[in-house]
């Protein structure tokens, strides 16, 4: 009996152990423990989800990593994950249990519950239930998962109580996932758009309001700052609506809530040089129209107010609302209208002209090619838009017709003929009297340009003046070919004429030239045979002179040699001798013959040589002798010696 006691009290024990036991849980510090009472002595929740005064039910506080007890039985962990925000990404949140949303109410507004981690603090704050208007950025979060779903791009954090709910969970995260709600709003200057801003909670626009005005972004009051709708709490207390807003992103990073509000991209509207932008808003306070009370074809306000602005958009970009207005673009430099069929400006503006049909007073049909310079003054360029909407319509509705009506009234007042050749002055006329016109809608009329008339189709009378017309000129420049070419006949005649008696001049100048020059050459040559001949003479004169100063000279000489050696007979006989052996050295006779020839000296016979001696030494040269030994000369000696003297003494000297 004791043994059975003592192992039934064994048993109890081990039961009251592993009662014990079983209410430890050890919760992983990556997770966390979501705790459901299943039994409470204060019964079950009267309402909501979460047992807030420890009814059973969930419990708003969740168990983090590390050893907790609980009453075995009596409560039920649930593990959950930690919620992980990656960088960069956005997640969402919704409450399941919470303050009903009032009827106006998208997202749950939940100002003063801001901490979700904490359950008992957000519905103690008067937390709202459903899609919550803050969204979670980057990090990590220990959320109640039963009170709180996180959708997140990678997964959806969440206790699932009912099939129902997951489905309306999914469908959530569709919707966000369409939007690009995972990612933030990213603006990069490259791309040169803006964001469209659509605000789907808050209160509506009023009647008549297409598009909601700007508000509180641009206080200093922190109140009212919503940031660029990343604070929709503040955005909607500043005062804002739902709807399309004013308000545009522009370059730059936005965390917006995609089920508070969607973002469209649109391009920046780009005024091109040469150009303005003429605005019409539609929305804005209605302004004083400043076109005066005589200008009667619609608004012209000034900035931000409804209607045409006064002030158009110079060249540039900018960040424009086109769901507010439209910017037309209006041309400020030159732009041509053609009408011509086949023919369109750059602009496009004349698409639609065609050429001006003609009646002339001869009853012709042509078709009038035009074409018009005009400039737009980019200070009326808003006045231009207010009165016709846009150049295109300016050019159908009003100058064509204007245009037409103006040269088919000069058409009427001239024949085909005059209409072809006053094209000039028909088109000086029309610039200066349509100028005026183009005025009345401000609009400067610069140059009328008219191209030649044309036949319509199947219509050859037209052709056939022409032709006429042609063979009539043709005829004329014949005329005058002719003239010309009989002038230049005329003229070609002169010319040779000239031309010969040019050729003649030449030679009969040339000729005399000629005589001229042959005169001067005789002249010359005269001059240079007068002067040869002085200086032959004076040449002859001087060697004359130098001879006879030689011969003098020698003479003298001679005679003092004859003086010094014994008397002229002696000397010449010298002479002799010296010539009379050098003539024997040179013909090589024999100065002693071999055969002697002999003679009788007693007889006066001897040899030749003897002779000869002989002959030299006679009394011949005796006159000679006798003027060297001091005896008085022959006549002819005496002669020669008064010359010698007379040379010596020259012309100038006394003679003694």
């Amino acid at each position: 009996m004791g043994g059975l006691l003592l192992l039934v009290g064994a048993m109890l024990l081990g039961v009251l152990l592993l009662i014990v036991l079983s209410g430890i849980r050890i919760i992983p510090n990556n997770r966390i423990g979501i705790v459901e009472k299943r039994f409470s002595g204060k019964g079950s929740v009267k309402s909501g989800l979460i047992a807030r005064n420890g009814e059973a039910g969930y419990q708003p506080q969740v168990l983090r990593g590390g050893w907790h007890y609980l009453m075995p039985f009596q409560y039920v962990v649930h593990m959950a994950p930690l919620v992980t925000i990656p960088q960069g990404k956005i997640g969402y949140i919704f409450a399941r249990d919470g303050v009903q949303l009032e009827p106006t109410q998208v997202l749950a507004s939940n100002v003063s519950s801001s901490d979700f981690q904490d359950v008992e603090a957000f519905l103690k704050n008067g937390g709202q239930r459903g899609p919550q208007r803050r969204i979670l950025r980057e990090g990590t979060y220990a959320f109640n998962l039963v009170q709180f779903v996180v959708i997140t791009e990678e997964r959806i954090y969440s206790l699932p109580l009912s099939r129902e709910d997951s489905d309306v969970i999914q469908r959530m995260a569709g919707v966000i996932s369409e939007r690009g709600g995972f990612y933030p709003v990213i603006l990069k200057d490259t791309d040169d758009k803006i964001g469209i801003v659509t605000v789907h909670d808050g209160p509506s626009l009023a009647q008549g309001e297409i598009i909601a005005p700007v508000v509180g972004d641009n206080s200093k009051d922190s109140e009212t700052y919503h940031n660029k709708f990343q604070d929709p709490d503040k955005f909607l207390k500043a005062g804002g609506f739902r709807g399309r807003q004013l308000q545009v992103l522009v370059e730059g990073t936005y965390y917006v809530n995609r089920l508070f509000a969607t973002v469209e991209m649109i391009q920046k509207t780009v005024i091109e040089v040469g150009n303005v932008g003429v605005v019409v808003s539609y929305t804005g306070e209605a302004g004083e129209d400043l076109s005066g009370a005589e200008y009667r074809h619609g608004e012209l306000v000034t900035r931000g107010k409804r209607g045409v602005w006064e002030e158009a958009l110079l060249p540039g970009k900018y960040a424009f609302n086109t769901y507010a207005g439209k910017v037309v673009s209006v041309p400020t430099t030159n732009f041509i209208l053609k009408w011509i069929s086949s023919q369109t400006g750059s602009h496009h503006f004349d698409e639609n002209l065609t050429e001006v049909s003609l009646i002339t007073k001869d009853a012709f049909e042509p078709s009038l090619p035009l074409s018009v310079v005009v400039h737009i003054d980019y200070k009326k360029a808003p006045l231009v838009i207010q009165r016709f909407g846009d150049i295109k319509r300016l050019v159908e509705q009003t100058l064509d017709p204007m245009v037409a009506a103006y040269f088919k009234n000069i058409g009427q007042t001239r024949t085909l003929i005059q209409l072809l050749q006053e094209r000039s002055d028909i088109q000086k006329i029309a610039s200066e009297e349509m100028k005026v016109k183009f005025e009345h809608y401000n609009l400067e009329l610069e140059e009328v340009l008219i191209g030649t008339p044309s036949s319509p189709a199947n219509d050859v009378q037209i052709e056939t003046i022409l032709m006429q017309l042609r063979s009539r000129q043709i005829a004329t420049e014949q005329v005058e070919t002719y003239g010309r070419q009989e002038q230049a006949a005329i003229k070609e005649r002169e010319l040779r004429e000239a031309e010969a008696r040019s050729q003649m001049q030449t030679g009969i100048t040339q000729a005399e030239l000629n005589i001229d020059i042959q005169t001067s050459q005789g002249k010359a040559d005269y001059q240079r045979s007068i002067q040869q001949a002085a200086q032959i003479r004076a040449l002859a004169e001087a060697e004359a002179e130098k001879i006879a100063r030689i011969g003098i000279a020698q003479a003298i000489a001679t005679e003092e040699q004859v003086r010094a050696y014994g008397g002229p007979q002696f000397q010449v006989t010298q002479q002799v001798l010296t010539r009379f052996a050098e003539a024997i050295q040179q013909a090589g006779v024999d100065v002693v013959p071999r055969v002697i020839v002999g003679g009788d000296k007693e007889n006066g016979t001897g040899s030749i040589m003897e002779a000869l001696l002989a002959m030299l030494l006679s009394d011949r040269f005796g006159a000679l002798s006798q003027s060297a030994s001091g005896t008085a000369l022959s006549e002819e000696a005496e002669k020669l010696r008064s010359e010698i003297r007379q040379k010596l003494q020259g012309p100038g000297e006394t003679k003694k």
